[in-house]
């Protein structure tokens, strides 16, 4: 049934989520900045907050959003998870009431990125953290809504420009996670076509709902080799690591203080 989420074992998702290079990388750089978070939080385009469970130890109130018009046209939509849905521009909420602001993989897909940055500085309290994601080198993706790619710098500035100081920067994977990924994608979704599978099983959340069936005759070949390139991606990221190519970065960054303010 479309939309209907695949009670795939567990160990099946666990596979899947292995073999996805760009999901592997960003869960290791959430999860390694998980325990900072602290108080409320808030998760700016939540989906269907599939990193909920990995931040909520730490938290004492986990609050997801999604703006209205794109997110019901993504396959997590139909399954609607998010606390409030609003309209866009202003952030529902008042100033400095969160101690902690989620940001994953959502910047690319706002067409005025510094405004949605800034209204994330407003609703941050004055000692809380900005935990923010966003990819460097990604296929098209949430189309015709994709507008922007970010260096590290880039995000350094944007968020100077809301009165916050990044204070931390993480590359998510290297060169050979980018080629590893893009291989992969182009196997996955223009040889075998399982865009809707893996929907089915609950990834690609974010994207609108694909109809196309797979290709079962493709899997026997594509399989193997997916995982083939994800293993030798991630061995080669570690051997060979190149600090000019990412896949994606993830900075923290906390409101500037005056000269001679210290932090508790």
């Amino acid at each position: 049934m479309p939309g209907a989420e695949l009670k795939a074992p567990g160990l099946l998702r666990r596979a899947a989520d292995w073999v996805d290079i760009q999901w592997s990388v960003l869960e290791r750089s959430l999860r390694a900045v998980a325990p900072r978070a602290r108080g409320r939080l808030l998760d700016v385009g939540c989906g269907e907050k599939p990193y909920e469970a990995w931040f909520l130890p730490y938290v004492s109130a986990y609050v997801g959003i999604e703006q209205a018009s794109t997110f019901a046209v993504t396959a997590a939509g139909g399954r609607a998870r998010a606390d409030v849905v609003y309209g866009g521009g202003t952030l529902p909420f008042r100033d400095g009431g969160f101690d902690t602001v989620l940001s994953v993989q959502v910047l690319e897909h706002t067409p005025h990125p510094a405004a949605l940055v800034a209204e994330m500085a407003r609703v941050l309290a004055p000692d809380g953290l900005l935990i923010l994601t966003a990819p460097f080198q990604f296929r098209l993706h949430e189309e015709p809504h994709d507008y922007f790619r970010y260096s590290p710098h880039g995000l350094r500035q944007l968020c100077g420009d809301a009165g916050l100081e990044v204070t931390e920067t993480l590359a998510q994977g290297s060169l050979w996670s980018v080629l590893g990924h893009k291989l992969n994608t182009y196997l996955s979704f223009r040889v075998a076509r399982v865009g809707a599978l893996v929907q089915q099983m609950g990834k690609l959340g974010h994207e609108a709902p694909t109809g196309e069936g797979p290709r079962w005759w493709a899997l026997p070949a594509v399989g193997p080799s997916v995982v083939a390139i994800s293993t030798a991606a991630r061995a080669l990221d570690r051997l060979l690591p190149e600090p000019d190519e990412s896949l994606g970065y993830l900075v923290l960054a906390r409101h500037r203080r005056p000269a001679g303010v210290s932090v508790k």
